[in-house]
């Protein structure tokens, strides 16, 4: 095993573990003080199930191999899109806080088919581009971006726009990897955002979405609570914590403790000291992500090393700047950390492509020598 795939796994075991820990500590908390008929424990044996199928899938993954996913994907993506309708079809789709985005199985929510789109996109993509003339032409890349915004499109119209965001970000950095013409999809992208800017900023509700952003006590029993609620609970945590269980947000004051702010509740129990770690973590794994790209000496593990990689550190930017008041909300976990099945199991299934491409790595490096 390569130094980097160790780090790898030594900060996805200690974000997972510190994850159950706050995971537990947070639904415990809310259960105890709305005296819920609920056992204290459920929630932390949820994630603990949801992770051992996680690491099942990303076992499997592993043994079938990375170049087997990325000749398939055109054919799992195609699959993935016809789950994604499935979500509208009443029985099979269920509408959790106003958006269709999870299958479920006799009444209860088993999956969100978007999270694995996040895998199964990027990975498309890179299979198409493996079998192109370089340089690419405008005409089959125009066929395979109207191709790969079906799925985008669902996703939309569930709505799920952190999810769509993601993959619009994974897909622009796939276009920037593989070296597409800037002509092809960032001066049209420039346009179309310069565009889209100035007409959703003389819109009125989208002014007033953006000064609640900024000042999030302008609606504090609104769109303006959470964040809100983050801030007091992030900066009640000063240098080192309140205390490990010593929260006072996480008694019913923050909403959605236990997923897309538990970071809030973590800063106020631990502290700077604690954010530092955290994050310090998260570069860990990136860091060891990128250095399993850059050591790959084909194209297809290189461009999916980078844009897994890519994939788990964005969504832990973009989480951890929504807690800190920098981002909007946009209700995307913190990865490996934060109660969240779907995306959990998808998070593991990244790692073990990871793991699978950094082994391969170091046996062609041998062969080489």
């Amino acid at each position: 095993m390569s130094r980097s795939a160790l780090w790898l796994i030594i900060s996805v075991s200690l974000l997972f573990s510190m994850g159950l820990l706050m995971v537990f500590n947070t639904t415990a908390a809310e259960i105890i003080d709305r005296s819920l008929e609920t056992d204290t424990h459920a929630a932390l044996i949820k994630q603990g199930a949801y992770s051992l199928v996680g690491i099942f899938l990303g076992l499997l993954v592993y043994w079938w191999g990375y170049e087997k996913l990325i000749r398939h994907s055109y054919v799992l993506l195609m699959i993935g899109a016809v789950f994604l309708v499935f979500v509208f079809i009443p029985g099979l789709g269920m509408t959790i806080n106003g958006a269709r985005r999870w299958l479920g199985l006799f009444g209860m929510p088993v999956g969100q088919p978007s999270e694995a789109i996040k895998v199964l996109l990027p990975s498309a993509y890179i299979g198409w581009y493996l079998k192109q003339q370089k340089p690419v032409a405008l005409k089959p890349f125009l066929k395979m971006l109207a191709w790969l915004s079906i799925p985008m499109a669902l996703i939309l119209f569930e709505p799920d726009n952190g999810t769509t965001l993601i993959l619009f970000l994974l897909l622009m950095v796939l276009f920037f990897l593989t070296r597409i013409r800037l002509l092809y999809w960032a001066l049209p992208l420039f346009v179309l955002a310069t565009l889209g800017s100035v007409a959703a900023y003389h819109m009125p509700h989208v002014h007033t979405r953006l000064q609640v952003y900024l000042h999030p006590e302008l609606d504090l029993r609104g769109k303006g609570h959470q964040p809100y609620q983050a801030k007091i609970a992030a900066g009640s945590g000063r240098l080192w914590g309140r205390g490990l269980g010593e929260s006072l947000q996480k008694l019913n004051y923050l909403p959605e403790a236990r997923s897309d702010y538990i970071a809030a509740i973590y800063a106020e129990e631990t502290g700077f000291v604690g954010m530092v770690v955290l994050i310090a973590l998260y570069v860990i794994l990136a860091s060891s992500g990128f250095v399993i790209a850059m050591r790959c000496v084909e194209g297809g593990s290189f461009y999916l090393a980078s844009i897994l990689t890519f994939l788990i550190s964005i969504q832990a930017f973009i989480n951890l700047g929504v807690v800190s008041g920098l981002l909007p909300s946009k209700g995307m976990t913190l990865p490996f950390f934060s109660q969240g099945g779907s995306s959990l199991m998808v998070n593991f299934i990244a790692l073990f492509i990871l793991l699978d491409i950094s082994r391969k790595t170091k046996r062609s490096e041998y062969g080489a020598s």
